[in-house]
Order: C-alpha cells, then structure tokens, then sequence
C-alpha cells in the first residue's frame, strides 16, 4: 500500500473509529490472581496500520496522535466495561496530550461516569519513551489526574536516561521496569542487581512495581526470587481481544507450593511455650506481690478467667511502682489484681507460625512492645514464650533452611528428603520416590562450560516444580543434577512424563545449530579418547517403598539409587518403574 493510501486508511480510522482494543494481563505473583490488564489499540485487520507502531508513529507524522490517543482511550474504556474485566485499568497516555490544549480536562471523568467505571481502578500510564519535557508536561498535568482519584504509572523506566529524574519529579504509584531488563534476567547478573535496587527504592517510596516482557518461566522464576510482585509478559498472557484471563495456574501452583513448604517447614509458637504461674481475676495485689517475690525472673503473670481465657497480665515493674509509693502497699494489697491489668498483651493460638508472631510483635507500637507472649489453645490458657526465645529460634531456622538447601535452586537438600522419607515411613504412608539425573551431563559441561551447566541443571528444577503438583508431593535437589520427587499421587507417572516432554523440547535451546544439527557433542575421556555424546537426556528411576519392609530412609535411598541406574541403562528420556519384588530382595 502506498504512503498515500495510508494517510487515507488513518483518516477512515479516525473519522469512523476503527479501532480495536486489545487487553494483556497483569499478574499478581505471589498468589496468580489478576491485578490489572493493560489496555492495547490495533488499526483494522490485515491492514498496514494494524499493529500500533505503524499506526501510532503515522499519527505523529500527521500531527494527529492526540486524536488517535483520545479515540484509543474511549474504545479501551467502553470495551473494558463492557467485559466487566477484573482488576485496575492501564491506559497508555503521551506526555504531550496532558499538556495539549486540545485536551479536554476531564473528558476521561466524564466516560467513566457514562460506562459505571470508577476512577481508583483506571491507571494513566506515562511512556517515558516520549521525552518528559517541563515545558509539556508540567507536574500540575499529573497532579490533576491523581486528584480526580485516578493513579499514575511511569512506563518503560530504564529506556530513557531520564527515568529516575521522571521518577522522581512526578511522584508516580506505579513504576514499570522495561523489558529490556527483565529478557534473560535469569542468566544475568548486573540485570539483577539492577532489578533488585529498582525494587529498593520502590519499597521505600511506598512506589508498586510491575515487571513488562516476562516471556520465558525462568525469567518469572528469578524475578519472584528477587522479591517482584506484579507482572505481564507472554509468559502470562499475550494480548487479546476478548480476554478471559481468571488466576494463572502456574503461579497458583507455586503459591500453593510455597505455602506448602511454609507449612511443612515452619515451626509454631507452641515450640516456645513453657509453664507460667498465673492467677484468676479475683486474686489480689498482694497474691502478685508473692508470686514474683517467689520467681525472681518473672517479668508477668497472666491473668485468667473462669474458663481459663487470658484477660491481659500485672507486670511486675508496674507493681512494684505501686507499691513503692507512700502507702501503696497499704491502699492497693488487698485490691483485685484486676486493678493493674494491662490488656495489651499479646495473645496467640499455639498453632500459629514463628513467622506471624514474629510480624505481630513488629507491628506494635515502640512503646508498648511486649516481650511475654501468652499462647493458647483454642482461647485457653497453655502457656507463655519470650520475645528472646522467638528471635533465637527464628535466628537458628534461617541458619538451618540455608543449610539444608540447594544454593542453586533454593530446593530442599539432604536432610530435608531423609527427613521427609522417615515421616512418610512412620505415618505408613502410600509414596512413591522418584530419583532424576541426567544422561551425558559430564560432557556437556566439559564441552560448553560449567555456567551453562549450571543453567541446565535450574531448568530441571524449575520443570519439576512447573509439573509437580504441590498436594501431597515433596521436591528436593540432592546435589549437581540428581533431583528426588518424593509423591504422594497417584497419578506420579503422567506428572514425570510431562516433566520429560518439556525437558526435550527446552534442552535444545543449550545448544548450537551445529551441535544440533549433528545431534550431540564430540569431547574427549579421560584417556584421551575422542567419543560422542547425544542431546542431554533425563533418566528417572522410581520406586514404591513398602514402609513394612523399608526400615529407614537409607534403604529407601539405596532402593531409588538401583532404580536410577537401571533408567540410565535404558538411555535417552525415561521412566524405570522398579519391580516390587526386586525391592523385596534388595531390601531383604
């Protein structure tokens, strides 16, 4: 189509509104639920003004792009209504429009009004791909749409050398990191580092951060271990005309896996909880006076109802304040110790997380900071914890979780799969355990270096979490690239042959057209020998231990370890089931 017919084709798509808006979503990544979707215009099909860049830098030549922006914004708008789709609206706003006299100030109010929409859920996002300039976009433009209730996103920081400076002088809610960033993020580090103090400084501007361009799961996988809450990319969602995005499963299978391991691996305040002394409410002064004359250490006394619930406590310093004026003792000894309750004590279920009460005590106020925590059950009276204890103990979990985890994938190691195995051989469990290792890895760490081994070996990872279901089923990451899948499905085997199908097609990225083309690598032994060795495959062995017949955990390793060695015996990507009965002979 000539330059003529595409001036024609932009005025049809202005004079008769041709535009087609399309919606990509925004994920929340810590639970998978949708926060947003990010409203996109596209010209007419199978024109050359279909896709935006075209059209949008067509209007710009034309001097039209405000007509465009404004005619992009009602259909989103309407469209948007129309489908009633969840979460915040993104609109994508030029610099220059706020500040053009042809703007109308209060147009978009006046749309939402018509559509039902509320303003809090419409997000106007400013590209920092159009120059900020002080002259065209005065801070007063943005200030005006945040008053009318509506919040500012900066897009694309990082593209611009302007973006901190932008950042800074327009105060937004929402920063979105460029894709140029988040492309490969998994595999470099200085795009991490710059991540991660983006992230810094939003936290402590009380700013949201969103992640753009998230095309790849091991790019997600990075980005959520960095700590990025929010995202879209292709990953997540490619845009689309009638969106019909609800939670997205991976994510909600990771959340649920964290939760999981947050469970299995957490410890309750019930661990801190030892015996009190404590006193029903019609105690006196004096009975507080003796039980702390009586324990030297005791800093509190709880203070109990008839059906044993905690009212607050009488501490001791307060006590003896009272009794140390003149005639303290005399007026309140023989008064209820209900006279000198505090009722801020802090009050929690014995089933409740190290974690939570740790976050209970940090939201408190400075001055009313409770070192006794009183522990119940069911809203009685079991016991108390120390603030001293709490952080010991929480101190020693981190130590202990760095230990026992694998530094390359963060996946539970040794001690956590023998303690895991031993519980399930206790509780008589129906398991399966799966052991994973790949085919030939040696050589292809020799031929393309140990980085990229490094990555094969996080990409295993990451499959098994993708296809392991997190009910019932337990990862862990021995060393190097020996995986174990300790389940509790039934359905183990189907979950494996999803995990080896994704690895064939993913592995091949490692390599180079000409290794791929040839199939393998050539690299020599030991002995100077020049062998080849085919495309990386995953061997998993797996067996059924039997908890009458397997006494721990080592005879269960020994049992995974036959059944290992006999997948990689077979070759290429596969599944060995273990007999039974040679379980029993190996066993026996």
């Amino acid at each position: 189509m000539s330059q003529i017919d595409d001036h024609a084709l932009l005025e049809k798509i202005l004079s008769n509104g041709l535009i087609t808006p399309y919606f990509q979503p925004i994920y929340d990544l810590t639970n998978g639920e949708i926060y947003g979707h990010e409203a996109l215009s596209r010209g007419p099909m199978n024109s050359t003004l279909f896709s935006p860049d075209p059209l949008f830098t067509l209007a710009q030549q034309q001097g039209k792009l405000h007509k465009l922006e404004l005619l992009c914004r009602e259909k989103a708008l309407s469209k948007f209504a129309k489908l009633a789709l969840k979460g915040r609206l993104f609109l994508n706003v030029s610099a220059s429009l706020l500040a053009s006299p042809n703007h109308q100030s209060g147009m978009t109010l006046a749309i939402l009004k018509d559509l039902g929409l509320d303003q809090k859920d419409i997000v106007i996002e400013l590209s920092e791909q159009h120059p900020y300039d002080h002259n065209g976009l005065p801070r007063s433009s943005v200030d005006h749409y945040r008053k009318m209730g509506f919040q500012v996103a900066i897009d694309d920081l990082g593209v611009g050398y302007s973006g901190l400076q932008l950042w800074s002088e327009l105060q937004p809610d929402i920063v979105k990191v460029d894709k140029h960033f988040i492309k490969g993020i998994d595999k470099d580090e200085i795009k991490r580092e710059f991540v991660r103090s983006i992230l810094t400084i939003a936290q402590r501007l009380k700013c949201t951060l969103i992640a753009e361009g998230i095309e790849t799961q091991q790019e997600l996988d990075q980005l959520i271990e960095i700590g990025v809450t929010l995202g879209q990319g292709y990953f997540l969602g490619r845009p689309t005309e009638n969106p019909a995005f609800s939670t997205h499963p991976y994510l909600v299978k990771q959340a649920q896996r964290r939760s999981q391991f947050h469970i299995d691996h957490t410890e309750t305040v019930q661990t801190l909880c030892r015996p009190t002394p404590t006193l029903h409410e019609d105690c006196l002064l004096e009975d507080a006076s003796q039980c702390f004359k009586k324990q030297p250490d005791l800093v509190a006394i709880p203070i109990l109802n008839d059906q044993q619930e905690p009212l607050g406590v009488v501490h001791r310093n307060q006590l003896h304040e009272l009794f140390s004026t003149p005639y303290g003792r005399a007026l309140y000894e023989h008064k209820s110790v209900t006279n000198l309750l505090s009722k801020d004590a802090l009050i929690v279920e014995s089933d409740v997380s190290l974690s939570s009460v740790s976050t209970l005590i940090t939201d408190q106020e400075a001055d009313r900071l409770n070192n006794e925590i009183i522990v119940v059950k069911e809203g009685k009276f079991i016991g108390t914890g120390h603030l001293r204890d709490l952080l010991k103990r929480i101190t020693e979990l981190k130590i202990q979780n760095a230990t026992y985890s694998n530094p390359l994938t963060l996946l539970p190691g040794n001690v956590p799969i023998h303690r895991e195995v031993s519980r399930r051989l206790a509780a008589n469990d129906n398991f399966y355990v799966a052991y994973f290792d790949l085919n030939d890895f040696k050589p292809f760490n020799d031929f393309f270096g140990y980085s990229k081994g490094d990555a094969v070996i996080q990409l295993v990872g990451s499959l098994i979490k993708e296809w392991v279901t997190p009910d019932n089923n337990f990862i862990g990451h021995i060393g190097g690239d020996d995986f174990v899948v300790i389940f509790g499905d039934e359905d183990w085997r189907l979950q494996c042959e999803s995990i080896l199908l994704a690895f064939e097609q993913k592995v091949r990225e490692f390599y180079t057209t000409d290794t791929l083309q040839e199939g393998g690598v050539w690299t020599k032994n030991r002995h100077g020998e020049v062998l080849f060795h085919p495309i990386l495959s995953l061997a998993i062995g797996v067996v059924h231990p039997n908890p009458q017949q397997c006494g721990n955990h080592h005879q269960v390793a020994e049992l995974a370890a036959q059944a290992k060695k006999s997948a990689k015996q077979q070759g290429g990507n596969c599944i060995y089931l273990q007999p039974y009965l040679t379980q029993i002979t190996a066993v026996g």
